[in-house]
C-alpha cells in the first residue's frame, strides 16, 4: 500500500534510488498524488518493449505528504490529503 510505503520512507536519505518493481509503484501512486518529489525513467518491467530497467528517483517528501503522514499518525482521514 501506497501509504505504507511513505512510512516506510519518511526518514529516509534522500535523493532516493528505487528499483523494486513493487516500490516504483509505490512511488508513483505517491507522485501522481502529490506526496513525493520524484523521477521516474526507464520502461515498466511489464511493458511488451523491453528496455532499459525501470528506476524511480525520490527527492523528497511534499509537505502535503507529510501532512498525510501527520493526519495518518492522528488518526486522521487519509482520504483528505488533497
Amino acid at each position: 500500500m501506497p501509504m505504507d510505503y511513505l512510512r516506510t520512507i519518511e526518514n529516509a536519505q534522500f535523493p532516493l534510488r528505487v528499483e523494486s518493481t513493487h516500490d516504483i509503484n509505490n512511488v508513483a501512486v505517491l507522485k501522481a498524488a502529490g506526496l513525493v518529489d520524484a523521477e521516474i525513467s526507464g520502461t515498466p518491467a511489464d511493458s511488451p518493449s523491453p528496455g532499459e530497467p525501470e528506476v524511480a528517483v525520490v527527492s523528497g517528501i511534499t509537505p502535503l505528504g507529510r501532512k498525510a503522514l501527520a493526519d495518518h499518525r492522528e488518526g486522521g482521514n487519509p482520504t483528505k490529503w488533497r
